[in-house]
């Protein structure tokens, strides 16, 4: 039958896996590397993956197609919930949610000893780009090293942030694409970078930079760095 259906340009794709991820009913993988429409017949056409994709690889196409199969879809998808092996933590990225604070009627017995972290999940490649606490949001984008670094760190840059960490010597992959998808979909009203003095923590400063320019925001933004001691450098 002719219909609506999603085209990839592979050309375009960066391999970032945002589509596949926004995809509920599966219909886009990752092949090589990029992402590819697996099953006409999984295409709603309704084109959820569109807004996550970054670089704009992904359009709308009439032709020839297989109808959509919903009762395909909705076995395809128990069939994958039943082969999900529960975390061993009990918290998988999926289950993001804003964490709410009052504030407490004593002083706590340890100065600064109190989490001022306002959602779940912290870390950079699990985070949803569409989150609902990323809008309005002041955004902390920090070095994994950097809280450990500076002893009041949750005081000093998590407090009023939602934050997000990473490694870019540990992580695979480049947390621009990441980054620049949740910047260009949400009202993110500043970021704050934290990185380690070290050499290799500055692709965090370079994935953040990059991520304002490719997301055409125009935001207040600043890059602190910490000292392998513990200090702020700047």
């Amino acid at each position: 039958m002719l219909r609506k259906i999603i085209r990839i340009d592979e050309e375009k794709c960066n391999g970032c896996g945002l589509c596949a991820e926004a995809c509920h009913e599966g219909a886009i993988g990752m092949v090589d590397g990029k992402a590819k429409l697996l099953r006409d017949d999984y295409c709603d056409g309704l084109g959820d993956c569109l807004p996550v994709c970054p670089t704009g690889a992904i359009t709308f196409e009439k032709r020839e197609a297989a109808a959509y199969d919903e009762g395909a879809v909705k076995a395809a998808m128990a069939e994958r919930e039943g082969k999900k092996a529960p975390l061993p933590c009990g918290c998988p990225g999926s289950n993001s949610k804003a964490i709410r604070r009052e504030a407490a009627n004593t002083v706590p017995a340890v100065s600064g000893a109190e989490s001022m972290l306002n959602q779940w999940p912290v870390q950079i490649k699990l985070a949803p780009v569409n989150a609902p606490y990323f809008d309005g949001a002041n955004l902390l984008i920090a070095a994994d090293c950097s809280a450990y670094a500076y002893g009041d760190f949750h005081r000093t840059f998590i407090k009023n942030r939602i934050t997000l960490i990473g490694c870019p010597k540990l992580d695979e992959g480049d947390y621009a694409d990441k980054l620049t998808a949740i910047l260009s979909h949400n009202d993110v009203k500043s970021l704050t970078v934290v990185r380690m003095e070290v050499p290799c923590c500055g692709g965090i400063e370079q994935a953040a930079k990059r991520a304002l320019q490719q997301s055409g925001k125009f935001i207040p933004w600043q890059v602190v760095t910490i000292s392998t001691d513990g200090r702020i450098l700047d």
